[in-house]
């Protein structure tokens, strides 16, 4: 999975935001114009080419979807925030000599609450293989 720079992350936050709508649900799937991501990085003072860059690379990547509306494009992310974040760890899992040695490690780090998440996400997909 690719690794993000600080720039592209912010414009992948923006993307994912707008994806997840007002509610945290997903909106209609509408995208987001260049100027859309430009006005929401405006304390960033960037150039609209350079964000335009920024998104143009993303689509290189794979991490954004584009579709022509009109003239402009329109961007939207490929995959959600917590699908991206779970590649990262899975890949940084493949950079242990241990994948299980990296897992027990990063089991007695986690929180009480997030183990039980943890738990209640293993019995579920437990079941499912099951069922």
């Amino acid at each position: 999975m690719t690794r993000l720079g600080d720039l592209e992350r912010a414009v992948m936050d923006v993307l994912w935001d707008r994806a997840a709508g007002p509610r945290g649900g997903s909106e209609s799937g509408a995208g987001v114009t260049v100027r859309e991501v430009a006005d929401a990085l405006s304390e960033r003072e960037l150039a609209y080419t350079t964000v335009m860059t920024v998104l143009d690379r993303l689509a290189g990547k794979g991490m954004v979807e584009r579709e022509r509306e009109g003239r402009a494009w329109s961007y939207r992310p490929a995959a959600t925030r917590e699908a991206h974040i779970a590649r990262l760890m899975l890949d940084a899992l493949d950079l242990a000599g241990s994948r299980d040695a990296a897992l027990v490690r990063f089991a007695r780090s986690v929180t009480g609450t997030e183990a039980e998440v943890l738990r209640a996400a293993l019995t579920d997909e437990a079941a499912d293989r099951q069922g």
